[in-house]
């Protein structure tokens, strides 16, 4: 029976994970109802054919969530119930940008739309955050280890974190995220198999900053949009094997492949995939760009940016959707992403359907460009 399936709001329901937790939850046949909420129209949010009927029109509500006078459309129903869980995979999820972009649109909207969840008591709300909230450290990060943001959207999403955790009567899950990839990705791994074509086309050699043995954890969207499901009829389902005494009230759970993803695996696969040999500038030489990284970031998207144009245009590419190898400086820092994802299998019992980034998943990825006519 359907009515006896929980109803879903997914706020920023457009962006990456939004749309796959759409069509996760539409694929199996999860929700009773299923609402979408983004600023943007699905019409301009290169959807792939696949995505349709999970975002199809009649789902779709376009609306500024973190605007006060916006949450009544976006929360009320026809049958005057309320949602059973709320998904906040909305935000700014771009780097580098104004502090007060970051503080509208990430922090603003968190905290709007769970005072409207705590307000109408919403059985579950899921809020996405980031792994770059930890204090790198040798180990591993665990949930309740020491938080030192590294970058200005996880300053943020901390703050967000910590603000929605005071809201009465909010039933909060928070989930920190590494890097996210699978089709259709247009950051992080993108940036990095963008510059890999333009190194194939111009015959060098790749080279990172750092060394091999940065730790860039990863994990396949895939696995992020069931972990995402499975934590929210967790939470529903009584919060078994929660123990709020040495956890904490607030469930929090990193959802991380067991990959340990750092940059040698990555080199590793993108040096397979495109036939081009890769490496790394080592400690001295990066030491040395730290002491000027406006210039050196400079330096490395205009040696790309011109052959990725050319590359585009000679396979008559005139809408590359979301792709570009531009490098974003607060991504060229050299802290590790590194996050310890034991919890989650643990308490909720989850297990990753791929625990590792692979060759094969990068090319599925690079396939997924293909089919959009994004790749040349």
């Amino acid at each position: 029976m359907a009515a006896d399936k929980p109803s879903v709001l997914i706020i920023g329901g457009l962006g990456y994970i939004g749309r796959f937790l759409a069509r996760y939850i539409h694929e199996n046949e999860l929700a009773s109802e299923i609402r979408l909420v983004d600023k943007v129209l699905p019409q301009l949010a290169w959807l792939p054919p696949e995505f349709e009927a999970a975002c199809s029109s009649d789902r779709f509500i376009q609306a500024d969530a973190s605007k006060e006078q916006a949450l009544a459309r976006i929360f009320d129903r026809a049958d005057g119930k309320q949602f059973d869980y709320v998904f906040n995979c909305g935000g700014e999820t771009r780097y580098s940008q104004e502090d007060e972009v970051y503080k509208v649109r990430s922090l603003g909207l968190s905290l709007a739309v769970g005072r409207e969840a705590a307000k109408r008591k919403v059985g579950c709300f899921v809020e996405l955050s980031t792994g770059m909230v930890y204090k790198p450290n040798s180990a591993p990060s665990k949930e309740g280890d020491k938080l030192k943001p590294w970058s200005k959207i996880a300053v943020f999403k901390l703050q967000a974190e910590e603000e929605l955790a005071k809201i009465e009567g909010l039933n909060l899950v928070i989930v920190r995220l590494p890097h996210v990839y699978g089709p259709y990705a247009s950051q992080w791994v993108a940036t990095a198999l963008c510059m890999a074509r333009v190194y194939q086309a111009l015959g060098e050699e790749m080279k990172w900053l750092w060394t091999k043995d940065l730790r860039t954890n990863t994990a396949h969207i895939d696995d992020v949009t069931r972990a995402l499901w499975a934590v929210a009829a967790w939470y529903d389902a009584g919060k078994a094997n929660w123990d709020a005494k040495s956890m904490g009230p607030v469930p929090i759970f990193n959802v991380v492949d067991k990959g340990m993803t750092n940059q040698g695996t990555i080199a590793g696969i993108i040096g397979e995939v495109f036939g081009i040999e890769t490496g790394f500038q080592g400690q001295l030489l990066s030491n040395l760009a730290r002491l000027n990284m406006d210039s050196v970031v400079d330096d490395v998207n205009d040696d790309v940016l011109g052959p990725w144009a050319d590359l585009l245009g000679d396979a008559g590419i005139t809408r590359p959707g979301p792709l570009t190898p531009f490098m974003e400086k607060e991504l060229l820092k050299d802290t590790d992403l590194s996050m310890d994802g034991s919890r989650l299998e643990t308490v909720v019992g989850f297990q990753y359907q791929k625990p590792a980034i692979t060759k094969e998943l990068v090319e599925e990825v690079i396939e997924s460009y293909k089919k959009m006519k994004w790749w040349p």
